[in-house]
């Protein structure tokens, strides 16, 4: 995925600035409930949360799995455009700075990912755009010598979300940790 590309969902985002309000809110709405109580949440209250109907929630996402899929989507599109917007920062700072947008996907990941079907195509789509997302900054910090040689897109990844999916004792410990582990990324 380029900047130019979107993911493709099930769901359209709509043209109005009332409604593209609605559906924004929507969004925000679900992934709060979403994250406190898994993709299991009333609709109800993500409807109430959002200041909607039931209506309007269902006339944008027909179903749970529709919601629960536009989430995910907007998830990796913001960290998307973090790779984008990071790629003017110095090699280093721009990885640095991609990483810690991408740990907050994985929080949001962790309690969306029991909610998507794992053979949908908009997952795997998904999984493609934050490689290429993240790859060209691993690639330049690389080239930069600021990052280990031996480092691959797909080990980052994995290894910045087995550290982030595992339960800690507060955000400060799951920091540190988190910093360690990027540490080791440096070239040396």
């Amino acid at each position: 995925m380029t900047g130019t590309e979107t993911l493709t969902s099930s769901v359209a985002r709509p043209q109005r600035a009332d409604a593209r309000r609605n559906f924004e809110a929507l969004l925000t709405a679900a992934r709060e409930a979403f994250a406190r109580q898994g993709p299991g949440a009333p609709l109800e209250d993500i409807a109430r949360r959002a200041g909607v109907g039931t209506g309007t929630l269902y006339r944008n996402f027909p179903t749970r799995d529709a919601l629960v899929e536009a989430v995910y989507i907007d998830e990796v599109e913001a960290v998307v455009r973090a790779a984008e917007d990071a790629s003017s920062l110095d090699p280093w700072e721009a990885v640095l700075a991609w990483l810690r947008r991408f740990v907050s996907y994985v929080g949001t990941k962790r309690a969306l990912i029991e909610g998507l079907n794992k053979e949908s195509p908009v997952l795997l789509s998904c999984r493609t755009s934050l490689y290429d997302a993240g790859a060209p900054l691993i690639a330049r910090a690389q080239a930069a010598g600021e990052l280990r040689k031996d480092a691959e897109i797909g080990d980052v990844i994995r290894m910045v979300s087995g550290i982030a999916g595992v339960a800690f004792d507060d955000d400060d410990q799951r920091d540190r940790v988190i910093a360690m582990a990027i540490d080791g990324l440096r070239a040396r």
